[in-house]
């Protein structure tokens, strides 16, 4: 046999075993399965606003008004140019006739289950004459915090959170705003200037748009809430905390008022 005539033979048995292989399986070629990064989409609570009610009441301070302290901004003059020599501590501020501000109310508990989409606009907080301002603020799980600096100093925001994630920023004079977003609710996160250390705010994040601050005359209104029984809470950074469980009856004002008794 030639050399030649072995060759031809050994490539026919190759193409034979070939075909053999192929043709015993039936199976079609699998076809792959594109993946998809879509997230299910999140079903948001809607109120009724023909049946909704709402939560007004005021906040009130019992006993001898504290004196206010002075607070020592000498060491820096554009702050104490900014209130003229005096400032005075800001963390209880009673009126003559008692009414308490800048309290906290929230609904604390009766919301579980429902969803409530971040708004989209903003919230600012500002250090305007050497102070955070507003001091007490509430602002939704994933809405943007907003932070200004109108003073001609650099200031520092740092909020000192517990659950959410902790960060600390200096803002010089003319800087642009910068945009923040806290993902979980935490009542209350204390906010300080590292570089003025008279310099506080306090900033409540709830997953839901029922929270209100104390005025100075110690109103405050949670309005378009969706008819139920909720634990109501007012927090003062002094004075602590207080709880009242409140029914809202659709289409009805419900009154509830708090004192703190002066310590």
């Amino acid at each position: 046999m030639t050399e030649m005539t072995m060759t031809c033979r050994l490539a026919l048995c190759i193409c034979c075993i070939v075909a053999m292989e192929t043709g015993c399986s039936n199976k079609p070629a699998a076809t792959p399965v594109p993946s998809s990064g879509a997230q299910p989409a999140v079903s948001y609570f809607k109120v009724d606003a023909t049946t909704s009610g709402s939560i007004t009441g005021t906040v009130r301070y019992a006993g001898k008004k504290p004196a206010r302290k002075l607070i020592d901004m000498s060491e820096d003059p554009a702050c104490v140019e900014a209130h003229h020599g005096k400032a005075f501590d800001e963390s209880l501020i009673v009126s003559a006739n008692g009414a308490l501000a800048n309290a906290f109310i929230y609904v604390k508990t009766g919301l579980e289950g429902k969803n409530f989409e971040a708004p989209a606009t903003p919230v600012t907080i500002d250090q305007s004459g050497c102070w955070f301002r507003p001091r007490i603020m509430g602002i939704q799980t994933n809405q943007v915090l907003q932070v200004t600096n109108s003073d001609p100093v650099t200031h520092n925001i740092h909020p000192m959170a517990e659950i959410n994630r902790e960060w600390n920023h200096s803002q010089g004079p003319g800087d642009a705003p910068l945009s923040r977003k806290f993902v979980k609710r935490e009542v209350m996160i204390r906010v300080k200037c590292n570089i003025h250390s008279w310099m506080h705010a306090y900033i409540g994040v709830l997953d839901h748009p029922y929270f209100a601050v104390s005025k100075e005359d110690g109103n405050f209104a949670i309005k378009n809430l969706p008819p139920g029984t909720y634990t109501l809470a007012v927090w003062q950074e002094n004075l602590g905390m207080q709880e009242q469980e409140v029914t809202v009856s659709p289409r009805n004002d419900t009154m509830s008022n708090f004192t703190f008794k002066g310590r």
